[in-house]
């Protein structure tokens, strides 16, 4: 056997041998989903067991340097951990915008000293991270900030105001974009991190129409944040900044992979409506309309191969994560708005047990929000636009 093919037998049978059934079952619903933190309650034993057997491993971050917490595993290897983990079914260990966004930006801009300080403890989950970046006026135009960082000498002294905080109630630590300088409009941008325990820091949650408050509005009322704790030099965060919105797109177009499979989608649609005399679901034109999606589906799911492969590798157009993220989103929501449609009047139950609390239209719900969090759907199109069709401005 070559050395991938010995990787895959021993990472298949370790897999077997440390994921528990519990961590192979479907999730299904937010409280299914690990994010740790230092408030981190595990739902069941078994979570917190998947979470300390992988980590132990360095496989919450398989491709990150062993030094740091990770796995340091290629990314042949790395492809093969996750797809022996999507053969079983298995669950993720750990969700954390510190690895989908933050751990990144800090390998690439952290000094040494930051990266042995953060990457380890998002890599066992011990620190919830939250992003500190749209603002009531600066939104799309994101660098039209106004958060200020006064200079303090060894310090800076933070003021301002945060919107659609994802989680800031829940989180540890913010990673966070402040005006340093008004000399220049993107020029005059650092990026901070700073703990949300710290005096001068509070948050508000957004009630949204799923009547669910993922977001918040985040208040800075003169926050010390020491100067050891910015990322690259003072007046560059912008650079920091647009390199973790490509990963941030990249995580959100995730979501057009969905969990995959016939059960998923047309299980609800059987149960509601039934089937034909072939054992095909009986609404010809659902069935029809489904059927086009799984093939975008899958075509995507090729796609999304293909440009991680290309990401890993160094070889990625920088705006492919625009393109990734804006048809992602649309394929997320896409897929409920199907799922809504198969399951009938019953879909809108909005408070049952059967319908575990309206989840299938709470999501759906949650769906519309794809197409402004991460860049907003009109400026992903910009971007494609200019940067990979190369059409004038």
């Amino acid at each position: 056997m070559t050395d991938l093919d010995t990787f895959r037998t021993e990472t298949r049978t370790w897999l077997e041998a440390n994921c528990p059934p519990e961590m192979r079952q479907p999730i299904r619903s937010e409280k299914d989903v690990c994010w740790g933190g230092r408030s981190y309650v595990p739902t069941c034993p078994e979570q917190k067991q998947w979470l300390d057997a992988m980590a132990s491993r360095g496989w919450t971050v398989p491709d990150w340097p062993s030094a740091y917490g990770g796995g340091g595993l290629s990314p042949a290897e790395t492809k093969i951990l996750r797809e022996e983990m999507k053969a079983i079914g298995a669950r993720s260990p750990l969700n954390s915008f510190g690895i989908s966004m933050l751990g990144p930006a800090l390998l690439k801009y952290g000094t040494e000293e930051q990266k042995l300080e953060h990457l380890p403890r998002i890599a066992r989950g011990e620190i919830r991270w939250c992003q500190g970046y749209s603002e009531p006026n600066a939104g799309s135009d994101l660098a039209g900030l106004a958060t200020a960082a006064e200079d303090g000498g060894d310090h800076y002294i933070v003021t301002g105001q945060k919107v659609w905080t994802s989680y800031a109630d829940q989180a540890d630590w913010i990673f966070c974009l402040v005006r340093t300088s008004k000399e220049s409009k993107q020029g005059g941008i650092s990026f901070v991190l700073f703990d949300m325990a710290s005096e001068g820091v509070s948050t508000k949650p957004i009630l949204l129409i799923s009547g669910y408050s993922p977001f918040c509005e985040t208040f800075f009322d003169r926050v010390k944040v020491p100067k050891a704790n910015r990322v690259h030099d003072e007046n560059k965060g912008w650079d920091v900044a647009k390199y973790l919105l490509g990963h941030e797109r990249e995580m959100i177009s995730g979501m057009g992979l969905g969990e995959g499979g016939r059960d998923t989608l047309v299980s609800g649609a059987l149960a509601a409506i039934g089937t034909d005399d072939a054992g095909r679901l009986a609404d010809p034109l659902l069935r029809a309309d489904m059927a086009r999606f799984q093939v975008r589906a899958r075509a995507f799911a090729a796609m999304s191969e293909r440009f991680i492969d290309e990401l890993k590798a160094g070889r990625a157009h920088p705006a492919q994560p625009s393109m990734m993220k804006y048809y992602g989103t649309e394929l997320n929501k896409e897929r409920h708005e199907l799922q809504m449609a198969g399951g009938g009047s019953a879909a809108l139950e909005w408070e049952s047990e059967a319908s575990r609390t309206g989840a299938a239209p709470r999501a759906w719900l949650r769906t519309k929000a794809n197409s402004i969090e991460g860049g907003t759907s009109e400026i992903q199109l910009n971007i494609i636009a200019k940067r990979i069709l190369d059409l004038p401005s």
